[in-house]
């Protein structure tokens, strides 16, 4: 029976969500429950006492598992979803119905994404998004059929144009060469495992009770050893554990990684070992590609591709990192080549020459670099005089790491610094931690920013940027030469900037 108010559709036109997902939602919430009895049990033993726990936990992990299989059972009853000819619908609720709608010209992503689980089903989890901010502007069907997801998938992204022009070949782009798992301990994700690893080990412990033992244990296996040196074992001991989370997360998200090209002009992302990932992006939004080269994966020759296309709010890019990434970390020269191939052009912008920025630019990184290197060492030099010697020495010590990192950091960022004008596009790079090249489409800027400080005035530099409706939003040559930047700005799009300008020189009279 059609849902009420919907104009009265045929029965046929609206369609289920896959009932299994009932059987998906009990074993998700029983492994969760199965992973805290544990510690559920040993916490409330010293309460209730061993036996009492041991009764307790299993009856209220199956009335848990219970509740949220019958929650999701009413789910699946009361939620229906339709492709129309012009809207794609999605009814669901029981106490709060919705009733969503989305029109489908406006549609600009439909990814699939499925679990261990939902791959050991043949099910999937279907994302339809116009790629604008808010949660109205996505509709989720969880879970549907992998037939199912591949049928809305090619209904809904199927567009009328012909595909672009160009002698780049279609079908596979790019597929995993192993050999680029060695990238993925030099990431600045391995740090942070390592860290979370640590933090980890002393939550569990302190949930089970066990944390005191467990910094007795640590104490006692570096009692004979200096606190240097137990802090540097313990720091390499959270880095290993880093590389090691690094690598198995990289194995993870990238494993089985290809990229294709399909019929229609559509470039489509799948990956992911134990959860595939299947991410579409259509070449008529495309507007270019950033080139993002972190510090440890450039110390090696390597870059990522990321794709810049419009369609997607900046919060979604941004609590979706890899959403738009084409490639994984990979040699330099294949990320270019993989650039050209998706531009459709014959030599790719990224690595175009770039015009070289003013000196004065290299003395602003220097200078700011030592300010923030130097400012905490101040604070601990103040310190220090007024309540131990001790944080002199320390004071002493960062003095000497930082203040030659800070120099080297800041002159490898103005060795970045550069922008130019390459075919179609105009090009920006900057960044030192996270190097970034941008290949922007001449045709995709909307509007220009120019802003120059009081100190960037006095030394002949300010910032120009390219403000557009794909990627971050805005691309910027940071610290170009004045006269430089403006004639820069001026020829990637003429006549958008050139009301704006000053021209010196004589005027002529009547």
């Amino acid at each position: 029976m059609s849902p009420p108010g919907d104009g009265g559709p045929a029965r046929d036109d609206w369609r289920r969500l896959d009932p299994r997902t009932v059987l998906v939602t009990a074993l998700v919430v029983a492994g969760v429950v199965a992973g805290a009895a544990l510690p559920a049990t040993l916490g409330l033993s010293r309460w209730l006492g061993l036996p009492a726990a041991a009764l307790w936990v299993p009856a209220v992990a199956l009335l848990v598992v219970g509740a949220a299989a019958g929650a999701d059972r009413v789910r699946w009853r009361r939620t229906r979803y339709r492709i129309g000819q012009e809207r794609v619908d999605l009814h669901t609720g029981l106490l709060l119905v919705k009733r969503r709608s989305l029109a489908r010209e406006r549609i600009r992503t439909v990814d699939l994404t499925a679990s261990l689980l939902l791959r050991l089903l043949g099910l999937v989890t279907v994302k339809i998004g116009t790629g604008e901010q808010g949660n109205d502007s996505t509709l989720e069907l969880d879970p549907v059929t992998r037939a199912e997801g591949e049928r809305l998938r090619r209904l809904l992204l199927e567009r009328a144009a012909a595909t672009p022009s160009g002698g780049h070949r279609e079908g596979e782009l790019a597929v995993l060469d192993p050999r680029w798992l060695r990238y993925a301990p030099v990431s600045f994700v391995a740090p942070m495992l390592g860290g979370a690893a640590a933090g980890a080990v002393m939550q569990i412990s302190d949930w089970v009770g066990a944390q005191g033992d467990v910094i007795a244990w640590v104490g006692d296996r570096f009692r004979e050893t200096p606190v240097l040196w137990t802090i540097v074992i313990l720091l390499v001991t959270a880095l290993v554990a880093g590389v090691v989370g690094a690598l198995g997360l990289w194995i993870e998200m990238w494993w089985n990684y290809r990229l294709e090209r399909e019929a229609g002009g559509t470039l489509r992302v799948r990956r992911g070992l134990f959860t595939s990932r299947s991410i579409s992006v259509e070449e008529a939004r495309l507007r270019g590609v950033d080139l993002v080269e972190p510090l440890g994966v450039r110390l090696l020759g390597a870059a990522r591709l990321d794709a810049i296309t419009t369609g997607l709010a900046k919060d979604h890019e941004g609590r979706n990192a890899d959403h738009n990434t084409l490639l994984p970390p990979a040699p330099r020269a294949r990320a270019d080549a993989l650039a050209a191939d998706v531009l459709r052009e014959a030599v790719t912008p990224t690595g175009a020459a770039l015009v070289r920025h003013p000196r004065a630019a290299r003395g602003r990184r220097l200078r700011w670099a030592l300010a923030t290197a130097l400012t905490p060492v101040l604070a601990l030099a103040v310190l220090g005089a007024l309540l131990t010697p001790v944080l002199l020495w320390i004071a002493l010590g960062c003095a000497a790491v930082g203040a030659p990192l800070a120099v080297v950091l800041a002159l490898d960022a103005y060795r970045g610094l550069g922008h130019a004008l390459s075919g179609r596009y105009l090009v920006t790079r900057s960044g030192t931690v996270r190097r970034s090249t941008a290949a922007l489409e001449r045709a995709g800027v909307i509007g220009w920013t120019v802003r120059q400080s009081v100190f960037q005035r006095r030394a002949g530099l300010l910032n120009v940027t390219a403000t557009t409706a794909a990627g971050g939003g805005a691309y910027t040559a940071y610290d170009t030469d004045v006269d430089e930047g403006l004639t820069f700005a001026a020829e990637a799009v003429p006549g958008l900037l050139e009301p704006f300008l000053e021209r010196s020189g004589p005027r002529r009279g009547p």
